[in-house]
């Protein structure tokens, strides 16, 4: 059973920041300076997933504008992935930005995951580009 909500106190955002630590830095090599910033510990909505009890994904949302939220930060540990995590985190990330009255979605997609995206709806919305992490990505939007 999956079962996805927002982090409701400091011990569940460090779970959130922990499973994204599992994810990009110790499974991709990203640099620990460039997975961490001024999101974390101020204004990000952190969401956390669980399989079966146990948590295994995590991402964040950021209001970048009036009705514009950003999704950040999608994380499913590598033993998980292909079980419906990563769509029921997304989906419930979604609703929650819907629900804080954003209209229009945007992402920074990792190319491998563009197909993930645009399943859910997601269109290109520029040229592949290195974020400095060495890891391409493409930015995606859709209305919410």
């Amino acid at each position: 059973m999956i079962d996805v909500r927002v982090a409701q106190d400091r011990k569940d955002v460090e779970q959130c920041l922990r499973l994204r630590w599992i994810v990009f830095v110790e499974e991709q090599g990203v640099r620990p300076s460039d997975e961490l910033d001024a999101h974390d510990s101020g204004d990000a909505v952190h969401v956390l997933a669980w399989l079966d009890g146990v948590p295994c994904g995590a991402g964040r949302l950021i209001f970048t504008a009036p009705g514009v939220a950003k999704i950040e930060r999608m994380a499913v540990i590598g033993d998980v992935r292909g079980r419906g995590v990563g769509r029921a985190l997304l989906e419930f990330v979604e609703e929650e930005a819907r629900r804080r009255g954003a209209t229009r979605l945007t992402l920074s997609a990792q190319v491998r995951a563009r197909t993930f995206y645009e399943k859910a709806g997601y269109d290109a919305a520029s040229r592949v580009f290195d974020d400095g992490t060495g890891i391409p990505h493409l930015r995606m939007e859709k209305n919410a």
